[in-house]
């Protein structure tokens, strides 16, 4: 790995992780895991790291902030982690305005279409994680529609897919598991060090 690349690391409340509290702007998640273990394990080849996560998000707030927090870093890595408050919005306010399959497909397909377009970064599309920590809870049942789309794409621009999801409902039919978050959605130590974990695996298998 070459020095000095530039990683971006986009999404909603599990990517931001407490970036504002923290000196380095990286958060106390998965991101921050990810750089730690780069940092002890090539710390000549080190990557500047950024933490685009924002509370809350959908795939319509990262289309609205796209140019601004991806294309104009010049990213040479973009990570992209969205899809569960896509997902979380239709159970805990089914009035708004909601993301289908559909819309997320088409909204996903323009930002990687600009990343192909302006940049030469590498692309890791993270699955969707949890809702909830069942294997048959509504919004893990929903939130299949949306993992597919994100093969789907990655077939089609030639990124690189992290199974979070995938991972996730595994461990959770181990025996014994470890509870994985703090509410069924947001990432205690154990869910950010799985989320780590499945991303370096990938990370590791493709440079």
């Amino acid at each position: 790995m070459v020095a000095n690349q530039r990683f971006v690391f986009i999404g909603d409340s599990i990517t931001q992780a407490d970036k504002l509290e923290d000196s380095e702007h990286i958060g106390h998640g998965y991101v921050r895991y990810i750089k730690d273990y780069i940092a002890i394990n090539q710390p000549e080849a080190l990557p500047v790291f950024f933490n685009k996560g924002i509370n809350g998000n959908r795939i319509l707030d990262l289309e609205k902030r796209w140019e601004e927090d991806v294309l104009s870093l010049r990213p040479d890595l973009v990570s992209i982690s969205i899809g569960i408050n896509d997902v979380w919005r239709q159970l805990d306010n089914p009035d708004m305005e909601q993301v289908t399959p559909v819309i997320f497909r088409e909204i996903y397909e323009r930002l990687l279409t600009q990343v192909k377009i302006n940049t030469e970064a590498r692309i890791f599309l993270m699955e969707p994680t949890i809702i909830e920590e069942s294997v048959e809870a509504k919004g893990n049942i929903l939130l299949k529609d949306f993992v597919a789309v994100i093969h789907q794409l990655a077939k089609k621009h030639e990124a690189i897919v992290v199974p979070t999801h995938q991972v996730f409902i595994e461990y959770l039919q181990k025996p014994n598991h470890q509870v994985l978050t703090t509410d069924g959605v947001h990432m205690n130590s154990a869910g950010n060090m799985l989320m780590a974990q499945a991303w370096l695996k990938t990370y590791n298998n493709v440079i």
